[in-house]
């Protein structure tokens, strides 16, 4: 059916993956590539579940440092361009989102942590990927028919751009969008991770309802597949996917959170969201965007155009892990003939002097971004032009 299936990483192995390249490596071997082997088509691994919405502080300095070592262990496999990684963000991560324009990160977690997440992101042409739910913005049933995509032209007025909204929905993917424009990252893919609406409710939760569910489901499906895009995004189409298959009895909270399902445990449908209907009534349900990515663009630890880098081990690495570093670099398909015995760069024959040359060869082959050079924190970038003799590293 031509399915795409994205993996997530558990947050309780995100800070594994962070500290070891060899763990995920072997994470990716386990989980990630039988699976692709075998056809099944993987698109990309999400790493933890809403961690910057957490009060976590290890959980948010190993977020980034796992989506390198995972990306790291996709080179490996040559598997880094069939699959992205990514991780997909609640709401929570916006500190103000009303009005859209106005919408910016949490302080403290936009330099720290996101800025450098869209930094990778960018860099590996990757999606930010966003937990949209107009259902949990509800204070009234005033503001029922504007979640539910039934407010006519007149719409909702940003104030600060003058542009009309008239549904829920545009406005949280156009909150995230200046988000990420304020830290200079608004050309970065928008992606809806999850989107959906209960079926049933407390009798306080407003709008819970098989009809609310069904209309909002087949409407964001409709619109966002639909080709308009958003006041600020306009003219194109997103990725979306519909939160849930089935319901989950034993999830903690009010009953809404039990019953965000689409069919019952047998199978039967609970309602039509569009899904049961003959597709060109109702617009792709998953739709990639339309217009080219934009090529990656280097970030803060890349070397602009005229400057020169190279990526060298760091003084105090351990052996062992210099030689997992070797390996890596040399069995992903890289030329190490220079380094093996008769090569040009195979003197001195120590390990910290190979693995130099090989991480080097792979921070220049991959676009020289300071997380090419990472390697676990064992290597570090450098001005210092570490070729010697015939042994040429450029």
């Amino acid at each position: 059916m031509g399915l795409a299936v994205d993996v997530t990483v558990p947050n309780a192995l995100v800070p594994r993956v962070a500290d070891s390249v060899a763990f995920a490596r072997q994470w990716v071997r386990d989980s990630v590539a039988p699976h692709a082997a075998a056809g099944t088509n993987v698109s990309r691994i999400l790493v933890g579940r809403d961690v910057i919405s957490q009060a976590n502080r290890t959980l948010l300095l190993c977020l980034v440092p796992a989506m390198q070592n995972l990306h790291a262990a996709l080179l490996a496999t040559s598997l880094h361009r069939r699959i992205k990684v990514s991780a997909a963000h609640s709401l929570g991560v916006l500190a103000v989102s009303t009005p859209p324009s106005a919408a910016r990160f949490r302080e403290g977690y936009d330099a720290a942590v996101v800025k450098p997440l869209l930094g990778f992101l960018r860099a590996t042409g990757a999606p930010f990927m966003v937990n949209a739910y107009p259902f949990y913005g509800l204070t009234s049933d005033a503001e029922l028919d504007f979640a539910l995509f039934r407010v006519g032209a007149e719409g909702v007025t940003d104030a600060g751009t003058g542009l009309v909204y008239t549904n829920a929905l545009d406005a949280q993917l156009d909150a995230v969008h200046s988000a990420m424009k304020r830290l200079g990252f608004g050309d970065v893919d928008v992606v809806v991770a999850e989107t959906g609406w209960p079926w049933a409710g407390e009798d306080w939760e407003i709008g819970a309802g098989v009809d609310h569910a069904g209309d909002y489901n087949r409407n964001a499906i409709r619109h966002l597949g639909s080709g308009v895009g958003t006041p600020l995004m306009p003219n194109r189409t997103f990725e979306v996917s519909i939160f849930s298959l089935f319901d989950e009895n034993l999830k903690p909270g009010p009953m809404s959170e039990h019953h965000f399902g689409l069919f019952h445990a047998d199978m039967t449908p609970i309602y039509d969201a569009g899904i049961l209907t003959a597709p060109e009534s109702v617009g792709p349900v998953s739709a990639k965007v339309t217009p080219a990515a934009p090529a990656p663009a280097p970030d803060a630890g890349a070397a602009d155009s005229g400057g020169r880098q190279w990526c060298v081990p760091t003084p105090a690495a351990d052996a062992a892990v210099l030689q997992e570093n070797i390996d890596f670099v040399c069995g992903g398909g890289m030329d190490c003939g220079p380094i093996r015995p008769g090569g040009r760069c195979y003197e001195p024959d120590t390990v910290q002097a190979h693995a130099a040359y090989a991480m080097n060869l792979y921070f220049r082959s991959n676009g020289q971004h300071a997380f090419d050079c990472d390697f676990g924190r064992t290597g570090v970038v450098t001005t210092v032009d570490p070729s010697f003799g015939s042994c040429n590293f450029t």
